[in-house]
């Protein structure tokens, strides 16, 4: 696999006090400044976090043939959640200070077979609706000359974190 990070790159999980004490943004702009580790699903996954704007998040990939399914394409499954991690980030941009977030629900539209020949992948995720209990968002992947390969629309439950 050609991974997306250097050999010495560290992941991990952000703590809760450190989480309670910034804005979504502000923990996304940290990530992707090195000051906080990402998190290991993104090693696993081989996804990287190249942008995040109020409402918006850019992940890009690069699936291997560890990532196949039984046909020789990329599973439903990494595709699922390279879409999962721009729609449910592109929400948490918005979160500000206390409050927190989870997915309720996803729905993923398979529009194209991926696979390694394909290369990189870039999703991004945007904003639909953010109210004060629930947020909706969309996300599209695409290969490097910008064809569709899979879309998606995720709700999530927003509350307050008790410290």
């Amino acid at each position: 696999m050609s991974s997306l990070y250097s050999p010495d790159q560290t992941f991990g999980c952000i703590p809760m006090e450190l989480a309670m004490s910034l804005p979504g943004r502000e923990i996304f702009r940290k990530m992707m400044a090195g000051e906080i580790d990402p998190p290991p699903i993104y090693r696993k996954m081989n996804l990287k976090m190249t942008a995040a704007e109020d409402g918006l998040t850019r992940h890009v990939g690069r699936p291997d043939e560890s990532d196949y399914n039984p046909i020789s394409t990329v599973h439903g499954g990494w595709i699922g959640t390279i879409l999962d991690a721009a729609m449910a980030s592109c929400i948490h941009t918005l979160l500000p200070v206390g409050m927190g977030f989870t997915t309720l629900e996803y729905k993923v539209n398979l529009v194209r077979p991926l696979t390694v020949k394909t290369g990189g992948v870039t999703c991004e995720g945007r904003v639909i609706h953010f109210g004060r209990t629930t947020a909706t968002s969309e996300a599209r992947l695409s290969d490097a000359s910008g064809k569709l390969l899979a879309h998606g629309v995720e709700t999530c439950s927003i509350f307050s974190i008790k410290s």
